[in-house]
């Protein structure tokens, strides 16, 4: 079979659309797929398990009439369950999982016609904001090798970044789509909550600050996958307002003259780096150029407060995976087990009271009000996506028994994210910027909730005046 050389040319769209025209088969896009990891996996290691011969099966009985993105090849993060594959999870006490069902988000999916072939790189249990696992290794950044790609869907950025595929699952419960796709030039839409399911297993992750959908090189894949994956299964709490449309139609809508609030604060207090700074003051002169309405503002609400309520909901949920993963083995969780920074986080969350748990849930409510009525007078929420550029790997260290170091690191890395988690807010991160030394600094636009269409008109809108497609990492 010849190799189809092309393949990096298209975004997921693309490429379904010549299988759909039987230009390209979805096996010969596996096999492309399949070269280049093999190619770029042992330097990047992107994709901790692969399923190559289960894939090939699958791709010579495709339909292309599954729909717009049949016969793509695709991965899957590595804490989402893939019948009979090992779902480790980052970590060496959920190396043994091997589930017996897919995830909902993973059957559709299939159900798209989607070639899954492997999973990807995260953090021990999704908890860092960098991709270097005790149990699965560090995963590294295209851009330069050197540096993190950031997490927890490291691994999905990197493989995207590469040219593995063209866009790859991920989740984010704190930042874990849009801190990765910042750190590796990708757009990464966290979808408002309940937008796409999270079951059969869990009704919400980390107190319904998480939620699924990809890391991709185009707006219009992003609106595509969401299209195929949207929508409550069945026994879901809750789901997003429902969407009659069509996301990847609302991408070619104009917005409009829009009224956009800047943020320039971290939430974390940190000193914001002057390339994630530059970032944001280039995309408001390209939004002012476009005609939208840029001035500063940010809703308020008590900032220290937040910072003490959010650790509080992601303690107690990392708590509840490991000590029950310990019970299931029929053991008491040890720092054998799991890396410091979570075994630290499970403690924490252990002696944390439902009284003080109860509180945490109920200020992020109000603050979610809060930030609801800015959106009365605001259209979107512009700000860095990040405090600094990718940072080099090793710095932020959860193996290290020095934890408040690392805390103290994080928050100078992190500080624009989870805002939007708590408040369950569609919220995407756009590659606008590359630093001097060619390593990329993401923005991130943040719109009401339920208005994912707002964001994909606007990033639509970006992509047109200043694309980043062919903008590449040298390998």
């Amino acid at each position: 079979m010849a190799e189809f050389t092309e393949y990096e040319q298209y975004d997921a769209l693309g490429l379904a659309d010549l299988v759909a025209r039987g230009e390209v088969s979805a096996l010969e896009l596996l096999e492309a797929a399949i070269a280049r990891t093999e190619t770029h996996n042992p330097l990047l290691n992107a994709i901790v398990t692969s399923f190559y011969d289960e894939a090939r099966q699958v791709a010579k009985k495709l339909d292309p009439a599954l729909g717009r993105l049949a016969g793509v090849p695709f991965l899957i993060k590595d804490l989402n369950y893939v019948k009979g594959v090992p779902c480790s999870s980052g970590s060496r006490l959920f190396a043994d999982v091997v589930p017996d069902h897919d995830a909902d988000i993973v059957k559709r999916y299939r159900e798209a016609g989607l070639i899954l072939f492997g999973k990807t790189n995260t953090p021990e249990i999704g908890l860092d904001a960098s991709t270097e696992s005790r149990h699965l290794g560090p995963c590294r950044n295209p851009w330069n090798t050197e540096h993190s790609t950031g997490g927890s869907s490291g691994g999905a950025a990197a493989a995207v970044a590469a040219g593995i595929l063209p866009a790859a699952h991920a989740t984010d419960g704190g930042g874990s789509i849009r801190i990765p796709a910042s750190c590796c030039g990708l757009v990464g839409l966290k979808p408002s909550r309940g937008r796409t399911p999270l079951g059969p297993d869990v009704g919400e992750g980390w107190g319904g600050m998480s939620i699924g959908h990809v890391v991709s090189r185009t707006v219009r894949d992003s609106a595509a996958f969401l299209d195929a994956t949207h929508g409550p299964a069945v026994g879901d709490p809750y789901h997003a307002p429902w969407f009659e449309g069509n996301f990847l139609d609302e991408c070619k809508k104009d917005p409009g003259q829009l009224k956009i609030a800047v943020d320039l604060d971290p939430m974390t207090g940190a000193k914001l780096d002057p390339a994630c700074k530059a970032a944001v003051e280039n995309t408001i002169a390209l939004c002012e150029q476009l005609g939208h309405r840029v001035e500063t503002a940010f809703p308020d609400f008590d900032r220290g407060e937040f910072r003490r309520a959010t650790p509080v909901l992601v303690a107690a949920n990392v708590a509840n995976t490991v000590y029950s993963r310990a019970q299931a083995l029929g053991r008491e969780l040890s720092a054998e087990d799991v890396e410091p920074l979570t075994l630290s986080t499970a403690i924490r969350g252990r002696k944390t009271s439902a009284e003080i748990y109860a509180k945490a849930v109920q200020f992020l409510h109000q603050t979610t009000r809060k930030v609801a009525a800015f959106f009365a007078d605001y259209d979107l929420i512009l700000s860095p996506t990040l405090v600094q550029p990718p940072v080099r790997l090793g710095w932020l260290d959860t193996k290290s028994e020095d934890i408040d170091t690392y805390h103290d690191r994080f928050v100078q890395f992190w500080g624009f994210t989870n805002l939007y988690n708590a408040t369950g807010q569609p919220a995407i991160s756009l590659p606008l910027h590359w630093t001097e030394d060619n390593l990329p600094v993401g923005v991130q636009f943040a719109a009401a909730y339920g208005n994912e269409s707002l964001l994909l008109q606007i990033a639509s809108q970006m992509e047109t005046a200043q694309p980043w497609f062919d903008r590449r990492p040298r390998l």
